[in-house]
């Protein structure tokens, strides 16, 4: 009897690739900070691609303004594709790259661990799924968060001192350059700075001024076009005058780094005449009196915005901005917003009145009449595109087209349209008849 031999051979089981994301991030948005940006970028991208048993899963790089602030939007993205399973280990430069509140650091660590999720700190050459890596890191972080501190004060030193000898602290300011210390008028600017004070004196609204400012071309200091808040900033701003308050604002620590009004927590320095003023003390006082009165006239009570059936719920299919109520001669219409702030050439869409809404969306729910109840039910959204069309969009994922149709003249007249027509007229036919028994 032939005898069988097995032969049983041992496959040694491949292990699997250990999935590494990088993270990086600079301090500031200058030229050098972010060629370190990409350098880094550039260098976490080769290690992991280049590591035997690693999978590169990318590199999640930030640039924010401190290591404090955990809005940083690549650090949260990193953090959802480690709470997905997506990510098996971090390698990042240092603790402080990665946070300088201790609290914070060992809270997103302790997070990771739980997850499988190991954080490795080239500097400090450590590994937080460690056994010490934990005391390690909770050591090392405080010394960086108290450097952070000693940095803040430091800085702050500094400001207050400048601001003792009134020097202002930024020189970001339309209308002057900034000199040793000193604001030194530059001509062009300055007439934009005289332009928005003249114009808000003469009547003219906020929205008006940029409007106007945005249509002859003119621009902010950093060459982008104007907004109500960069009016409103300039109205508002006392150094115009050629004097200096100082040290109105204050960071409420070096943690949150939130600014805060200054209600009589620090000193305020009052520095009179330090440099050329561009506009006078009495206009300043005049412009912040007038807008104090426009204020108190157009929010004479404190309720929030007023909520409508098509709130946040229409989109410009030209420029993809909201579109919002406004009250017109005819009635209330929906119009986009970038066409309501910057007019035609911005965004050619065109205005809908609310009945045409309203009709439509009955049309479309299948109703005699428009039901908001069933409105905000079925539709999470609708699409106002060209050619006077509206794509609604279900919740259930359809959609459907409707086309409206431009009111006539007669139906765009108002009952109190109506009503003042006809009394011009009577009063037109009153002075023919006085005008033919004259003669």
């Amino acid at each position: 009897m032939e005898r069988i031999v097995q032969r049983v051979r041992n496959i040694p089981v491949q292990p699997k690739a250990l999935r590494v994301a990088a993270y990086a991030r600079v301090s500031s948005g200058k030229d050098a900070m972010l060629h370190s940006l990409s350098a880094q970028v550039s260098y976490y991208s080769d290690l992991i691609q280049n590591h035997p048993g690693w999978l590169y899963c990318g590199v999640f790089a930030d640039e924010a303004l401190t290591g404090t602030k955990e809005d940083r939007a690549e650090f949260q993205r990193l953090l959802a594709e480690c709470r997905a399973g997506n990510i098996d280990r971090i390698v990042t430069k240092s603790i402080s790259r990665f946070a300088r509140n201790t609290v914070v650091l060992l809270q997103t660590v302790r997070e990771l661990k739980v997850l499988g999720v190991d954080v490795y700190f080239e500097e400090q050459n450590i590994h937080s799924m460690s056994a010490d890596g934990e005391l390690m890191l909770t050591i090392l972080a405080s010394y960086a968060q108290e450097e952070s501190l000693s940095a803040s004060e430091n800085q702050k030193w500094r400001v207050r001192k400048n601001f003792e000898d009134g020097k202002p602290w930024s020189g970001s300011v339309l209308g002057y350059k900034y000199v040793d210390g000193v604001y030194v008028v530059k001509p062009d600017e300055a007439k934009i700075v005289r332009e928005i004070f003249a114009g808000y004196l003469s009547g003219l609204g906020i929205e008006a001024i940029m409007k106007k400012l945005n249509t002859e071309g003119k621009t902010t200091r950093n060459g982008n076009a104007w907004t109500k808040t960069c009016v409103r900033r300039v109205l508002g701003n006392y150094s115009y005058t050629g004097n200096l308050l100082l040290q109105t604002t204050f960071q409420e620590n070096h943690i949150t780094k939130k600014t805060l009004p200054n209600c009589g927590e620090l000193p305020m320095y009052h520095a009179e005449n330090t440099h050329k003023a561009i506009v006078s003390i009495e206009d300043y006082r005049a412009v912040q009196t007038e807008m104090a009165r426009r204020s108190a006239k157009h929010n004479k009570t404190k309720r929030g915005p007023a909520k409508y059936p098509f709130t946040s719920l229409i989109v410009c299919g030209t420029c993809g901005k909201g579109y919002r109520r406004k009250m017109t001669r005819t009635g209330p219409v929906w119009i986009c917003s970038t066409f309501n702030v910057y007019g035609k050439a911005a965004c050619p869409s065109k205005q809908i009145p609310e009945g045409t809404l309203e009709k439509a969306a009955a049309e479309v729910l299948g109703l005699d009449a428009f039901d908001v109840n069933a409105f905000r039910d079925k539709i999470t959204a609708i699409r106002a595109v060209g050619n006077n069309t509206l794509v609604f969009l279900f919740k259930d994922g359809t959609q459907t087209v409707k086309q409206w149709a431009d009111r006539s003249r007669a139906e765009s007249w108002t009952p109190e349209m109506k009503a003042a027509a006809r009394e011009f007229a009577k009063k037109g036919q009153a002075m023919r008849l006085c005008q033919q028994q004259e003669q």
